[in-house]
């Protein structure tokens, strides 16, 4: 039997894939655009496009896990993880193949449809149980390109209050805000602009991926779907998106104009951050030097709540053997790179 795993993360937006060797050291790390909710066969494509960046993947044992279930494609969970599980097995054949069921652990295809509501969004336990089993403590904090995972981990456990998606917002260990996908009128109702405030117009004129393009922080492949106007993505293309949110045309001011209100979303951003972090650490669970774990392609944000916090951090990439992936890496993909580790321990 193949010794090494390829761990799959089939995202609603994105299709993410990390391959590890017997010791755990990154062969292939792959990011591919898949808008799943544009149809199956985008997941279809993404799978080819994933299969050719990888090193002889049909030798390898495959482990899986998922959001993409809640793409408005499928009718319910049921019927989103009943279609991934079949477009998987299908496209793997007869390659070794475990569904990640959360607390249940891995499961085979046809145990994990009846466990539908457990692999549902579990992504984000595969990369906390690694933390925890190398970490003492901390709070992972995953921010990716449409949502951020806070989860408190402790004593070789996860500690979070929530499993489900409707439970994890509750408890504030979900937030539906990232850093290339999420519309602007979500994150503020209103910036300050030419010494007032200004309502946010309630369109999907831009994108918190416009706001990190103008504080140059966004990296090239933490963006991969069309902008909100589907135009170009550069700076002035993003300054543009953003004047539109206020009623303006670009010309309304200069480029530190714009970007001085890119800083400005940032830092509602960050405050929500340091909010949700706040109320998690007031369960009194972690010291309070226990570090932040930032992983997600914004972990720049992460970083920078750590610091606010006075915590120290930590990259999600360190619980690995080093590697030469480039970008991405295992952290900017840390749900499959962390059930990739985990299943070669079963």
């Amino acid at each position: 039997m193949p010794e090494t795993w390829i761990g799959w993360d089939l995202g609603g937006a994105n299709l993410k894939a990390v391959q590890l060797d017997a010791v755990g050291r990154a062969l292939g790390v792959v990011q591919v655009a898949c808008p799943l909710w544009q149809g199956v066969e985008h997941l279809h494509a993404g799978i080819d496009r994933v299969l050719e960046h990888l090193v002889d993947p049909r030798s390898h044992r495959h482990a899986v896990t998922m959001t993409g279930e809640l793409a408005d494609l499928f009718e319910g969970r049921d019927q989103g993880v009943s279609t991934l599980v079949s477009v998987m097995c299908e496209r793997l054949g007869e390659e070794p193949l475990l569904i990640y069921a959360g607390a249940a652990g891995f499961v085979d295809p046809l145990r994990a449809v009846d466990l539908a509501h457990q692999v549902a969004s579990a992504n984000w336990m595969a990369s906390a149980t690694l933390a925890a089993s190398i970490v003492p403590e901390g709070l992972l904090v995953d921010i990716g390109s449409t949502t951020t995972d806070l989860v408190p981990f402790a004593e070789g456990a996860v500690s979070a209050w929530g499993t489900t998606d409707h439970e994890r917002l509750r408890h504030g260990e979900l937030l539906y805000a990232g850093v290339a996908r999420t519309p602007l009128m979500a994150l503020a109702k209103r910036a300050p602009f030419d010494g007032v405030w200004v309502p946010l117009m309630a369109e999907h004129f831009a994108t918190t991926g416009d706001v990190y393009r103008l504080t140059d922080e966004l990296p090239d492949h933490a963006d991969l779907l069309p902008s909100a106007d589907g135009r170009e993505k550069t700076p002035m293309a993003s300054a543009r998106r953003l004047a539109r949110m206020l009623g303006l045309d670009v010309e309304a001011t200069d480029r530190q104009g714009w970007q001085r209100l890119a800083e400005y979303f940032a830092e509602v951003q960050l405050q929500g951050l340091m909010e949700a972090s706040a109320c998690l650490l007031s369960r009194g669970e972690l010291a309070a030097k226990a570090p932040v774990l930032g992983a997600g392609v914004g972990r720049f944000l992460a970083r920078r709540l750590a610091e606010r916090l006075g915590r120290p951090y930590i990259g999600f990439e360190s619980l690995f053997a080093p590697s030469q992936v480039g970008a991405p890496d295992m952290a900017d993909c840390a749900p499959a790179a962390a059930l990739a580790r985990l299943a070669a321990m079963i």
